[in-house]
């Protein structure tokens, strides 16, 4: 075998490498970052606080970064359905996807409301305490003030109407992809139990937190 043979591959190896490593580091601009924001918030809203258009658009602000970060990959991968994020999330670079994950932690308007208070105190009960063997309580993987950690979403400040969509419809939207399941996995026999009036009711209690 001749050192040429060699030597070609294992420098075209370095160089793939190094290009992954490159784009692992890469930054995004602060121009960048601003305009794709600003693309953004034209749906979730001026300041990432969730919009009520022909539906209701989901809040970002204060959203755990690991959270954000996995679903928008879950829509590139389509294992979550979503027409108008396939193509949204799948232009996104790693380093942008990062980038936007954290603008919008960072971000803390007040929640929208506007939810019915009828029933606020049940909602709260199941969010703190659960409701029966099969549903346990949220605040067990959400945090008792529902501000999220890691993988597990920010509940607080979401607009009621985006969660009841979200929950009702859990088996159409999430885990498109059975062989490649992710966190939100654990929600799917939760939200399929969960009648009509409590998923109401906690989506409500949800809405008012900060």
């Amino acid at each position: 075998m001749s050192f040429q043979s060699v030597w070609l591959p294992a420098a075209f190896a370095i160089v793939v490498t190094a290009a992954v490593h490159a784009e692992e580091k890469a930054t995004v601009s602060t121009q960048d970052l601003r305009a794709k924001t600003d693309y953004c918030k034209t749906c979730h809203g001026v300041a990432g606080q969730g919009f009520r258009g022909s539906f209701p658009m989901p809040r970002l602000a204060g959203q755990q970064p690991e959270y954000l970060e996995n679903q928008l990959q879950a829509f590139v991968e389509r294992r979550r359905t979503n027409p108008v994020m396939f193509n949204v999330a799948h232009v996104l670079s790693p380093a942008m996807l990062k980038a936007l994950a954290e603008e919008f932690r960072d971000l803390n308007p007040k929640p929208l409301g506007g939810a019915p208070k009828d029933h606020l105190a049940e909602g709260k009960t199941i969010y703190l305490e659960g409701a029966g063997a099969n549903i346990p309580p949220c605040a067990s993987c959400h945090g008792p003030d529902a501000k999220g950690t890691d993988a597990f979403p920010r509940l607080a400040g979401q607009l009621h109407d985006y969660i009841i969509r979200k929950l009702t419809n859990w088996d159409k939207e999430r885990g498109q992809d059975k062989a490649n399941p992710d966190t939100s996995a654990i929600m799917q026999p939760i939200a399929h139990d969960l009648s009509e009036a409590q998923i109401k009711a906690v989506a409500a209690y949800l809405s008012y937190l900060e």
